[in-house]
């Protein structure tokens, strides 16, 4: 008759740091995409960050699209800008570090070359080879 389960089901799950920096990458994404306006980032990021349940966090995203690979952005990606400033402020050569190896992690890497064959082509290669 007491059950504490069926008691708790009916409360709102409360929101951790983890889930409003995850609706605000979300949202950060929807704007790169150019679905949200900059003053909108701004307003229902503010709201994201004093939410407390996962249903007001849910409501800010409700609009854009749920596909799987957009919920779970790369955390390679995100910029933790508090952080930044703290190392910048702490300690500058690190702040810079950290801020140059995510905007590298954050860029696709380009093909590597090796050998002549991928940097003139192997038609190319083989002409030279002919010639000599």
């Amino acid at each position: 008759m007491n059950d504490p389960t069926a008691h708790h089901a009916d409360l709102p799950v409360r929101a951790s740091d983890a889930d409003r920096e995850h609706t605000v990458a979300l949202l950060q994404r929807g704007f790169t995409d150019g679905r949200l306006t900059q003053a909108e980032l701004e307003e229902r990021a503010a709201v994201a960050y004093v939410a407390r349940t996962t249903a007001e966090l849910s409501e800010l995203t409700a609009d854009l699209p749920c596909d799987e690979q957009q919920q779970q952005p790369r955390r390679c990606m995100v910029l933790d800008r508090r952080l930044l400033c703290i190392l910048l402020c702490v300690h500058p050569p690190a702040g810079l570090v950290y801020w140059l190896l995510t905007l590298r992690r954050s860029r696709p890497q380009p093909p590597t070359v090796s050998g002549p064959e991928s940097a003139f082509g192997s038609e190319r290669v083989g002409q030279i080879a002919a010639n000599t």
